[in-house]
């Protein structure tokens, strides 16, 4: 009997596929870029006739330079966020101990501006400050409108990483194959077009998990950004190629 595991029964075990659904928005733009940022360069080397291993030397330091930069980037970001999360989290304790009457009213504020009144709004404000850490927990929610994400910066900058890697180095694959196996040269560049196409077809559905968009809108964005990218960088190419060579 075949067994077919449904979207939504993935999605309530925290996976998408093979993937933790925490982590998708880092591999879909992980992968964007990366299949895109290195289709640029085999598009850039194609369109100036550029020879096989011209194509694997710079597309692989593009792929790894490129990936690494942008995971380091991610992890910057996310340390900073955290941090600042901290930090106000922080204050809120300080304030709680030090500007004790001042934060309670904040709190009977409010939830008076949320419709509680009279000794129902009393009895919540007693709750909320009879402990320090929901009291906290709520402030930072709803003053200060922050909450902290549980996803560290070392696993999202790793995902990106990953991502970036394995989805950028699909343009390079046929160019790879062609350093072992005898393939027509005149044919690299369009299996390249082809693998590459495919592979953001998957990446703009998962894209479009992450925006809530159609799935054929996020395919079709993230196609239309890889063919822009692939277009420009073949005439750089070919405008380069004639003027310098």
């Amino acid at each position: 009997m075949k067994q077919a595991i449904s979207e939504s029964r993935l999605h309530q075990e925290g996976k998408l596929w093979l993937f933790d659904k925490n982590y998708i928005s880092e591999f879909v733009y992980g992968g964007i870029d990366g299949a895109i940022t290195t289709f640029a360069v085999v598009a850039g080397a194609a369109g100036a006739n550029a020879d096989l291993y011209w194509v694997l030397i710079f597309g692989f330091a593009n792929l790894i330079a490129d990936g690494f930069s942008m995971s380091v980037g991610n992890f910057f970001s996310v340390k900073a966020e955290r941090d600042n999360f901290e930090k106000h989290k922080a204050i809120e304790y300080w304030e709680i101990e030090n500007l004790r009457n001042r934060e309670v009213q904040e709190i009977r504020d409010i939830y008076a501006a949320k419709g509680f009144k009279g000794e129902l709004l009393e009895q919540v404000v007693a709750v909320i400050t009879a402990d320090k850490d929901v009291w906290v927990d709520t402030m930072m929610k709803e003053e200060l409108e922050m909450t902290k994400d549980d996803k560290t910066p070392y696993k999202t900058a790793g995902a990106t990483f990953l991502s970036f890697n394995l989805v950028g180095v699909i343009p390079l694959l046929s160019y790879v194959m062609a350093v072992f196996v005898d393939i027509d040269k005149d044919k690299l560049f369009l299996t390249s077009c082809i693998a590459t196409g495919l592979a953001l077809v998957i990446v703009g559905y998962l894209k479009s998990i992450v925006t809530q968009k159609r799935v054929s809108v996020g395919i079709l964005e993230t196609l239309a950004l890889g063919g822009l990218a692939a277009f420009l960088a073949y005439y750089v190419g070919v405008v380069l190629a004639a003027y310098f060579l």
